[in-house]
């Protein structure tokens, strides 16, 4: 009875067995086979789109618009040269020009407030927590129209400048939440001897606090960076010649005379070229960044 019941549960047993994580020879867990083949699969399917996308802009209009698509049509740069013969590098321009400012003044508000709110907790955190994260419930097409009034009354449309304001104001809340969770996990025993030497609070956020929580603060930059880079609707709304974006080239290529596929495909390839290089140069730290305080 005991060797039917074996018998009948060895290929159940075998089955389990594929998904059970096991152990290298030093020790340190690893998935097993089968999981390692399901992550293959949904990293494909993840990366299939960006593929297809960069496949089809060396491919002509008439290629990219044929039903079923052919993926083995000529390979051709014709599009990408009249992307550059547009002039899209003022646009390129534009969007690095107010990432890049808004990420700096981002972090340059977000480290000490999260410092203030960890750290050095100031009385009733968790209210002004809430507060900041109350200020992301509002959609952002409901502050559209104040937002513009203020700008023109202002004098401030179609400025780099207004964008980059509009962008630190949109991304400080998450990179305060973002900060003060990695800053939560500096040791407090370096702090306080930090303090006995005498040090400032300037000299203990650039020398101690920062080095530490680099890994954090290279994912709540490149988070922050991310979402200025994409941001579309401030920056179709109020900008015009002198400072559109680069989201706003691309929806230039559909018009009423059709969609230009290949065109806008070749577009979106040199759109996401800044973002995933910043990606590939900071994966290690947007890694521990992004995992720092899950598993303690």
């Amino acid at each position: 009875m005991t060797t039917a019941h074996a018998a009948v549960a060895a290929p159940g047993a075998r089955f389990t067995k594929l998904f059970h994580r096991k152990q290298d020879q030093g020790g340190e867990p690893r998935l097993s086979p089968l999981w390692t083949f399901v992550a293959w699969l949904a990293t494909l399917a993840f990366f299939a789109p960006v593929a297809w996308m960069v496949l089809t802009s060396f491919h002509q209009e008439a290629d990219a618009a044929t039903n079923p698509p052919t993926p083995f049509a000529a390979v051709t740069f014709d599009q990408y040269k009249l992307l550059f013969s547009r002039d899209i590098t003022p646009f390129l321009l534009n969007s690095a020009m107010a990432s890049i400012l808004s990420t700096l003044l981002v972090l340059a508000l977000a480290v000490p407030a999260a410092y203030a709110l960890s750290i050095k907790p100031v009385e009733k955190w968790t209210d002004v927590m809430f507060f900041f994260l109350s200020t992301k419930f509002l959609p952002a097409i409901a502050a559209l129209l104040p937002v513009y009034l203020i700008v023109k009354d202002a004098g401030m449309l179609d400025n780099v400048w207004t964008l980059a304001i509009l962008y630190t104001a949109m991304n400080l809340p998450i990179a305060v939440w973002m900060m003060r969770s990695f800053l939560a996990e500096v040791p407090k025993e370096i702090l306080e001897a930090a303090e006995v030497d005498g040090a400032g609070l300037l000299t203990v956020l650039w020398r101690v606090v920062a080095p530490v929580a680099m890994p954090g603060l290279a994912a709540t930059s490149l988070i922050c960076f991310i979402f200025s880079w994409n941001e579309f609707m401030f920056a179709v709304n109020l900008t015009a010649t002198q400072a559109s974006t680069a989201p706003v080239f691309l929806v230039g290529f559909i018009t009423n005379e059709g969609l230009f596929l290949a065109r806008l495909c070749a577009a979106a390839t040199l759109v996401s070229l800044p973002v995933l290089i910043a990606g590939f140069a900071a994966q290690d730290k947007l890694v521990r960044g992004l995992s720092l305080g899950a598993v303690k």
